[in-house]
């Protein structure tokens, strides 16, 4: 899964929390099985197959191999959304809220034009 593709499904992660949230306050009861986390997790960590007759030590360096990437790419993505929700934040923007932003990061992120690295 490429890193745009990362940072589009985390902001509907994101987005996703702030509404389980606003739902758990008005007393709501949630089932998270089918949350979006849970599945960008499952998409992005690979399956990973260890030999027979591999020891514990080579068992857990192909687990760290295999998982590696995809735990640097997920920890980029919600940086780099946080990274531009603080600095609304910080600048004290009240012009945008945080779902407008979010959504304006994903309309830049959708363009295949854009980097995505503002």
């Amino acid at each position: 899964m490429e890193q745009r593709e990362i940072i589009l499904r985390a902001i509907g992660v994101l987005t996703e929390t702030q509404e389980m949230v606003r739902r758990l306050s008005d007393g709501e009861e949630l089932d998270t099985d089918l949350s979006q986390l849970g599945q960008l997790v499952s998409e992005v960590f690979p399956t990973v197959e260890i030999p027979a007759g591999a020891t514990a030590e080579q068992a857990a360096e192909l687990t760290i191999a295999a998982l590696m990437p995809a735990s640097v790419s997920l920890v980029e993505a919600f940086a780099f959304l946080f990274t531009q929700l603080a600095k609304v934040h910080d600048e004290g923007r009240a012009d945008v809220n945080s779902i407008e932003l979010l959504r304006e990061i994903a309309l830049r992120m959708s363009d295949p034009g854009e980097t995505g690295s503002d």
